[in-house]
């Protein structure tokens, strides 16, 4: 076995903490704008990691056989993207705030996990 269910573990929490951090920087990058567009900003960082930590919750929710684990890595994925489209849905819709911002927050969350997978740490 090359990896350990605990070094999963770590890292996803790693991934987590890091995208919250991301969302408070893009939270207060688009602060500059306004009130609305700083809110929107980190809530788009924000719901991506709800997706990734609804994901590693179910992903590592216990042992099991190999279909176990990959019907929980899919069911978890389903889940991540779940939170994400209403998470936008939301942003976007009832609340009305600015989607460039959301989007911007969105995709620099999910820059976090290509940085992530490339530096070892």
């Amino acid at each position: 076995m090359l990896n350990s269910l605990a070094s999963g573990r770590r890292l996803a929490l790693r991934i987590v903490l890091l995208q919250l951090l991301m969302a408070a920087l893009v939270g207060i990058a688009f602060l500059t704008q306004g009130l609305r567009d700083a809110l929107a900003g980190a809530a788009g960082a924000g719901i991506v990691a709800l997706g990734t930590a609804l994901l590693a919750a179910r992903t590592f929710a216990g042992l099991g056989g190999g279909g176990l684990t990959m019907g929980r890595l899919l069911s978890g994925m389903v889940l991540k993207w779940m939170a994400i489209i209403g998470g936008l849905v939301i942003i976007l819709g009832p609340y009305k705030l600015p989607p460039l911002a959301a989007i911007t927050g969105l995709v620099a969350a999910y820059a976090i996990n290509l940085l992530a997978f490339r530096f070892k740490g």
